[in-house]
């Protein structure tokens, strides 16, 4: 099981009117980002949203990547997610900002996908309805693809078509860089092992107390069927928990996790993302969810839920998620009221205690996955008897 940080510019416990507020907040997710590098974590994944003020400012995951990527020597950066829907971002421009990263980073970035997961956003850039986002995604992420791989690429399509050109910069290396699909619900779950993508998961509740199992198991019967759209199998499931503080007494840091403004950031999530069923109904806005409770904590571990509490409690609840098959936890941690000084004592106690219990191996999984790739394609073919 290997580990990485999420930053979304969450902005719910913060106040935006003082000067400078919204910069430092994007400097202080950077800077978790770079120095969860030393703690153990592998991957840095940045979201794109756009216009969901007190919920997440992150307009451009791959300038955060780039910022990141700059900045350390093994941490594999990637974008949770790229929306792939013409007109908020052109397949031809996305193919090329990924080779850069590619080219910058020396292969380590991370191509995450998705199609939004908000109407405020979808109909902000003159797509028609949510519902048109799937065709939309479907026809770029099979596309892009082609654009790394083909000398010369052309195409004539129903939301873009491009004359015959040269697609440019190429790829670090001669297979294309790892594709993930963001999932909310079972059938993008057995649509992304159908594509051979690995999927990551930001909706638990949307699956209920038993949908990740399912939702894995629905994933791994489809890849044994996979037509991967990059040309290799990213068999990966990844899971972003937003429910995160470690600190040495567990007590402590149950009441600390309560206490951190985690209800506002609660609230947003359910005010904007209306593609993704949601169990409770948000209050009338600007009204907010009460704070959790200790006893709602508690049983949210135990069902493979929060990651809250001392070092033995969690490492317990990441270990029912490897029991689950899930080969990813992504943190998401500075989303309450705590100072990145805060954010970062709590990554580091983690890192130092959790994370070597469940990943000793210094390369990341889709590295190993890529090379493999690479060194198949290279390697001579047998010729067939006569």
């Amino acid at each position: 099981m290997e580990f990485g940080t999420f930053a979304h510019l969450s902005t719910a416990c913060v106040d935006l009117t003082k000067p400078g507020t919204e910069q430092q907040r994007l400097l202080d997710n950077a800077d978790l980002a770079v120095r969860s590098e030393q703690w153990g974590f592998k991957y840095a994944w940045a979201s794109e949203h756009h216009f969901l003020e007190g919920y997440s400012h992150m307009a451009d995951p791959m300038v955060f990547s780039a910022w990141v990527g700059a900045r350390t020597k093994t941490l594999h950066v990637g974008s949770a997610i790229t929306n792939l829907c013409r007109p908020l971002n052109h397949p031809v421009r996305v193919a090329e900002q990924v080779a850069m990263l590619d080219l910058l980073t020396d292969g380590r970035y991370e191509f995450g996908t998705g199609r939004g997961s908000s109407s405020t956003e979808v109909l902000g850039f003159g797509i028609a309805g949510l519902d048109d986002t799937r065709a939309l995604w479907r026809e770029a992420v099979r596309e892009i693809p082609r654009m790394w791989r083909d000398d010369i690429y052309s195409y004539e399509g129903q939301s873009f078509s491009v004359p015959p050109r040269k697609i440019l910069p190429r790829l670090a290396l001669p297979v294309a860089p790892p594709m993930w699909v963001a999932a909310g619900n079972l059938e993008t779950f057995e649509m992304a092992g159908r594509m051979g993508l690995g999927v990551m998961c930001f909706a638990l509740a949307a699956l209920g107390d038993s949908g990740i199992p399912r939702a894995i198991e629905r994933y791994r019967k489809a890849l044994e069927q996979a037509q991967p759209v990059n040309g290799w199998i990213n068999d990966n499931v990844a899971v972003v928990v937003p429910g995160f503080w470690v600190e040495p007494d567990d007590d402590a840091a149950v009441r600390r996790f309560c206490n951190s403004g985690i209800n506002r950031q609660h609230t947003a999530v359910v005010r904007y993302l209306d593609s993704i069923p949601q169990p409770f109904a948000a209050p009338p806005w600007p009204e907010q969810f009460p704070a959790p409770t200790p006893e709602m904590i508690t049983s949210s571990r135990l069902r493979a839920g929060a990651l809250v509490g001392d070092p033995a409690v969690v490492t317990a609840v990441v270990a029912q998620y490897r029991e689950y098959g899930v080969d990813m936890i992504v943190i998401d941690s500075m989303t309450g009221n705590l100072s990145v000084e805060d954010y970062a004592g709590s990554l580091q106690l983690f890192g130092e205690t959790v994370i070597p219990q469940f990943d000793r191996d210094p390369v990341q999984r889709t590295r190993r996955l890529r090379l493999a790739a690479m060194e198949a394609r290279t390697a001579p073919r047998e010729l067939s008897p006569a």
